[in-house]
Formats: C-alpha cells, sequence, structure tokens
C-alpha cells in the first residue's frame, strides 16, 4: 500500500522508470503502474518459445516499497504456474528479489530476469521442493505437467469469430424499370409499321342463287326486254316492237343465259371479298 507521503527520491525514480519503459523495446512483455497508485504496477510476461510454458501468458504484480529503490520490490505470479521457483500464492525465489537487489536495477530488468527464469528453473534456489525433485528425476513427467498447467490456467481465451456479413440480394429495381420501359409506347414518328384496319362497307351484297338457269336466264331477257321497251324511243307515236321471230328469241335467251353466268360468277368473287373483309352478305334462293 502507497504510503501517505511518499519520498521525493521515491518518486522522483518512479517517474524515470516511467520514462524509461517508453524509450524501451518490451516485446511481448507488459508493465506500467496504476493510474491512481504509483507503487502498484502490472505486467504480463508470455511463456517462452520451445519452454513448457510456451502458448501461456502470466501476469504479474509489483509492489513497490516506500523507499524504493533501495529496498527490492515485491513481485507475485497471479497465473497459477507449475515452477519449482513459484509457489502456488505467487511468491518467487531470484537472488536478485533478495540478497542481490542494487538500486542500479530497474523494473524492467525485473521482468527480463522473471522471463529467464522460466526457461531456466534454478534448483539451487527451489521454493517447491516436490517440483524440484520431479524436475531432476522425472523430467518427462515435469515436463508434461508444467504444459497441462499451462494450458489450463494460463492460455489466453481464444478470440470470438466474427461470421462474415450475409450476402445481400440484388435489388430487382433496375430491372423493373427496363421492363416499364418496354412497356412504354413508341414515340410518334417510330418506323414501326401502322396496323391495317378491314374497311367495312354498310351496302348489302345481294347474291342471286338459283337451280335453275334457265329460269335465270329466262328472267334476265325479261328483264331486258322489258328495260329495252322502255327505253325504245317512240317513231310517231308509236312503239317500235324489238322482239323478234323465235329464232331471235332463242338467241337472245342463249346469250342472256351466258351473260348471266358470267355475273354470277362476278357475284361470287365479290361476295366472298366483301365476306372476307367483314361486308353484310344478303343471299336470295329462288
Amino acid at each position: 500500500m502507497a504510503p501517505q507521503q511518499p519520498s521525493a527520491m521515491t518518486m522522483k525514480r518512479i517517474h524515470r522508470e516511467i520514462a524509461d519503459l517508453k524509450k524501451e523495446d518490451l516485446g511481448p512483455i507488459t508493465l506500467a503502474p496504476e493510474e491512481d497508485n504509483l507503487y502498484l504496477w502490472k505486467g504480463s510476461i508470455p511463456g517462452p518459445e520451445g519452454s513448457v510454458y510456451e502458448g501461456g501468458v502470466f501476469n504479474v504484480e509489483v509492489h513497490l516499497p516506500t523507499d524504493y529503490p533501495f529496498s527490492s520490490p515485491k513481485v507475485l505470479f497471479k497465473t497459477r504456474i507449475y515452477h519449482m521457483n513459484i509457489s502456488d500464492s505467487g511468491n518467487i525465489c531470484i537472488d536478485i528479489l533478495k540478497h542481490n537487489w542494487s538500486p542500479a536495477l530497474s523494473l524492467f530488468k525485473v521482468m527480463l530476469s522473471l522471463s529467464s527464469l522460466l526457461t531456466d528453473p534454478n534448483p539451487k534456489d527451489l521454493l517447491v521442493p516436490s517440483i524440484a525433485t520431479q524436475y531432476v528425476k522425472s523430467r518427462k513427467v515435469h515436463d508434461s505437467t508444467a504444459r497441462q498447467w499451462t494450458e489450463m490456467y494460463a492460455r489466453p481465451p481464444k478470440p470470438k469469430s466474427v461470421a462474415p456479413p450475409a450476402p445481400v440480394a440484388p435489388t430487382t429495381s433496375s430491372s423493373r424499370v427496363k421492363g416499364k420501359r418496354k412497356a412504354e409506347p413508341e414515340p410518334a414518328g417510330s418506323s414501326s409499321r401502322p396496323s391495317r384496319t378491314p374497311v367495312v362497307s354498310a351496302e348489302p351484297v345481294i347474291v342471286l342463287d338459283s337451280d335453275d338457269e334457265d329460269a335465270s336466264a329466262k328472267t334476265v331477257a325479261k328483264g331486258k326486254r322489258k328495260r329495252a321497251e322502255d327505253r325504245s324511243p317512240a317513231v310517231n307515236g308509236a312503239v317500235l316492237d324489238l322482239v323478234g321471230d323465235e329464232d331471235d328469241v332463242a338467241d337472245s335467251t342463249s346469250h342472256a343465259s351466258r351473260s348471266s353466268r358470267t355475273k354470277r360468277r362476278r357475284s361470287d368473287r365479290t361476295a366472298a371479298v366483301n365476306m372476307a373483309e367483314g361486308e353484310d352478305v344478303i343471299v336470295i334462293e329462288d
């Protein structure tokens, strides 16, 4: 616990070591004082590569005495470790923290000495006799147990894996816009051909259908003769008779029959065309 009135020399030394730590290359080792208590420092020492403590991280606390640096600091391991020079309570047995301490040493050098102690335990200055005996007589068992302790107590927690973000489905707005553009009517003056609208005639077409060609021919002959009588000029008030003898009538009937067939064929074609174009067709049967 920090004293109520720290000495000026101790405070000056502490501030100088803080400044020196900022210049030193600590590597994976960490060491810094608490913000509210400069007499309490906290740090960490990674297990040296190739040692039985590799892969572990061991936390330590450093308590400075009020007459520091004339008295050695007190260092405790806060992480459990299977080591002959470190007890279960975290006390450390190392010469620089006891009779070999010197004011010329610094906290940074203490951390380096502790890292070396993990690599090379000292059986001559032991703190846990059982571990020291095992280290000498059964090294394989000692190393296996030290690795198990490191795995159980000193292994840092694995970082949580962050799942990659789910892929975002592409929006279909662009395709919708394209579809809308395709549905838009073409502007005026485009090169597309206009649709043709069939013209429907309102006048009905009359088709004469008769099974008796002679009757049709006679009807046509009579009609012609009647029109001829109506159109014939009057000579001196008299009406000219355009009907001759029977031979003339026969010739006229034959000519009328041929003319009727021709007109009927034309009428049939005209009716077919008008039916295709949507006109109304009236069929009169005799």
